[in-house]
Parts: structure tokens; sequence; C-alpha cells
């Protein structure tokens, strides 16, 4: 330490220090440039319809939080997917596979409609299927996944199917993420006449979602 350095010019030397360290660390891509992939999966056999538009709305938001966002709509509809078996038959889940296993991933939302106030089938199945990806090395521990519901009411069991989701998914290490609030736990979208465009809020906790897996992929990615 130089002579003429005092104890309270040294102190505010290294905050000013800290401090800019910690804006560049903060400014710099969390994936050193590569873009942060958010998949969404819409798990309703009726492929294109109000699930995959509540999926896309949640999307959609999630992009527009930061450029290093990147976001693709995986549709269920019309795929062969069967549930979990220790010899499973090839289907259309092999094709999934290497999406799930990109270092890139940052997170998941996940879409369902709501049956019986459960989730759909095909969405059992396609979480059963992702057993893959807990062997040896658990490739989608420690990143965000959020889920959202459609139905055919208002109170349709969404929050429950949501809750199935999400709880599903801690089995994988994954960090269960809800929306703001009002959408604390999640998307809940009802569905009339086959169109969700006109449940405000519904989309709006979908977009809520959307957002707040962004953010928090963003966050974890970069301190991995």
């Amino acid at each position: 330490m130089k002579p003429n350095l005092t104890r309270r010019s040294f102190l505010a030397t290294a905050g000013a220090t800290a401090l800019a360290t910690s804006l560049t660390y903060g400014a710099e891509s969390p994936s050193n440039g590569k873009p942060v992939r958010i998949l969404g999966l819409a798990c309703s056999a009726r492929k294109g319809m109000t699930t995959a538009k509540a999926v896309q709305a949640a999307l959609n938001a999630a992009q527009a939080v930061d450029p290093r966002i990147a976001i693709e709509l995986i549709d269920l509809g019309g795929l062969r997917i069967a549930g979990w078996s220790p010899s499973p038959i090839p289907d259309d889940f092999d094709a999934l596979l290497p999406k799930l296993k990109d270092p890139q991933l940052g997170g998941l939302i996940i879409g369902s409609p709501a049956y019986f106030r459960s989730l759909s089938s095909l969405c059992k199945a396609f979480i059963e299927r992702c057993m893959p990806l807990r062997e040896g090395a658990m490739l989608l521990a420690d990143k965000p996944v959020g889920a959202l519901a459609v139905a055919g009411g208002r109170n349709g069991g969404q929050e429950l199917v949501v809750q199935q989701i999400l709880t599903a998914m801690l089995s994988y290490g994954m960090v269960p993420v809800g929306g703001k609030s009002p959408a604390m736990l999640g998307g809940a979208l009802w569905s009339t006449k086959d169109e969700v465009s006109q449940d405000e809020l519904g989309l709006q906790s979908a977009k809520l979602l959307g957002t707040h897996v962004a953010e928090v992929a963003l966050k974890l990615f970069k301190n991995a």
C-alpha cells in the first residue's frame, strides 16, 4: 500500500473496483454469446389448438425479456409418444431428446389441457419418457420449469394440473417457477369455443409465466 493512501481512500477505491467488476459481470452474456434456449411443450393431442396458443404466448413473453433468449414451441399434437417402459418401443419422442439434451437449454414451459382436473395422458407420457435425462448426469437439474393449463371453465382444474406438472418435474431436479402476481403458480387459461384469445386474464398469466421463466433462466445460466 502506498504511504499516502489513507484507509478511507483505500476503501473507496476498493468499493469502486468491486462495483465496476460487478457491473461488467452482469453485462456479460450468461452463455458466452450463445442464446439461452427456452423450450415450450404443448401437450395436447389437438395440434395447434388452445394449449399450443397459450404456450406460444408464454414463449413470446420470454423472448421479449432479453435478446439472448431463443424460443421454440414443440407441439406434441399428432405425435406418437408412449409412456415409460423398461423396453420402450421407438416412437416420436426419440427426435425430441437432442433438444432436451442441448447444453444451451435454459428452461422449459410445459402446457397441458385439463382433463377431468388432471393433466393429459400425452403430458404424462412426455414427462415419463424424460427418464433418460436422469440417467447418469441430471441433465435438467437446476433449470427453471414453468407450467400452464387450459380448461373449458374458469375453475376447470388448471391449478391442479400446474401443480401436477411442477411436482413431477422436481424428479428431474428442475426449479419450479411460477408467474408473477396475480399468476403466482403459473398460467391458467379458459378456453371458450376453442379459443383463448378472449381470456385476457388467462393470457396475462401465461405471459407473466414466460417472463419469469426467462428471467430465472438467465440468472441460473449466468451462475452455472
